[in-house]
């Protein structure tokens, strides 16, 4: 089988980097730095003082690690810190909450076993990300799939599971896709999701911390933040690069969660040292001081970018995004 991958081009060698993450890198198989444009590090914070200095402080005084899963004994003040961080980033700290996860595959492995049962149904995108899949998988409700951003498909799956007898229907997305740069068109996927009384779900993790005007993600971008019930997102890209993953909504659906969700159930706690880089990372982007030249940065750098390869005569996919296929 790893002959055929060969053959086939899909097989994957890792390029070996002797530096921090940063947009300029030294690697092992070049003497000279090279120009990094394929990570996601799109704030630059993986390498950031703030953020790297606030993970030191916390591994001094929190230590290493938990050895623990959360209910046992793996949660630490930071910890419900962080969660409250994030809950109010999202403005949802009247009726909202946070729980982490070691990473957001691990949040999307747990969402939709924990919350559907088979008696309700899954109306996802046919381009959402494999850990979306994956997830989807694990679950027992009746599975339903529309044709990427297209909300007459949308429309039309909803209905079926209505016809289909379903009781919960949940309507899951990525915010940003992540292969093409397509930003989801939230708002009229919010029109459609409400009409049928369903409940909208989005991995945003190619969108926060960077879209919308105060980097909230795609929610914000499209003026619909109220209007997503549930939003899964990572640290481990625009917030500090590291590791992390987390669920964000309604209380009483992240309680649900907390007692539910086996990859939070049966998964050691995120490491002292990731909480304190992501609360760094996050306060970078709350304060307009710090936020504003670093999104300035960014889509300055994407809008050249976009600009020099189009001039060049290269035909570029996606719009309005980071991500320039």
């Amino acid at each position: 089988r790893l002959d055929e991958m060969k053959s086939a081009g899909t097989f994957k060698t890792e390029r070996v980097i002797t530096t921090p993450q940063n947009s300029s890198i030294k690697v092992q198989s070049s003497a000279k730095p090279v120009l990094n444009f394929c990570a996601n590090n799109y704030l630059g914070l993986a390498d950031h003082p703030s953020v790297v200095q606030r993970a030191s402080r916390f591994l001094d005084s929190w230590g290493n690690g938990l050895s623990s899963v959360r209910f046992i004994c793996g949660t630490q003040t930071i910890h419900k810190d962080l969660e409250s961080q994030i809950t109010a980033f999202y403005d949802r700290s009247d009726s909202g909450d946070t729980i982490l996860y070691a990473s957001c595959f691990d949040a999307n492995a747990g969402i939709f076993e924990s919350l559907l049962t088979e008696n309700d149904a899954i109306i996802s995108d046919s381009l959402n990300h494999a850990s979306i899949i994956d997830g989807v998988r694990l679950c027992k409700a009746k599975r339903f799939r529309y044709a990427n951003g297209d909300v007459h498909d949308l429309d039309r799956q909803l209905q079926l599971a209505a016809d289909a007898g379903c009781r919960v229907k949940m309507v899951a997305t990525d915010g940003v896709f992540s292969m093409d740069g397509v930003i989801a068109p939230l708002k009229d996927i919010c029109d459609v999701v409400e009409k049928h009384g369903a409940v909208l779900f989005v991995d945003d993790a190619h969108a926060t911390g960077f879209l919308g005007p105060t980097g909230r993600g795609s929610g914000e971008y499209a003026g619909v933040m109220d209007r997503i019930h549930l939003v899964n997102s990572t640290l481990g890209k625009a917030l500090g690069g590291a590791s992390g993953g987390y669920t964000t909504g309604d209380s009483l659906l992240v309680s649900m969660l907390r007692n539910t969700s086996r990859p939070y159930l049966f998964s050691n706690t995120l490491a002292p040292s990731v909480v304190g880089a992501a609360a760094a990372a996050i306060e970078l982007v709350d304060n307009p001081v710090t936020r504003t030249p670093l999104l300035d940065q960014l889509w300055s750098n994407a809008s050249l970018f976009r600009q020099r390869m189009s001039d060049a005569g290269f035909t570029l996919a996606g719009e309005g995004h980071a991500i320039i296929p």
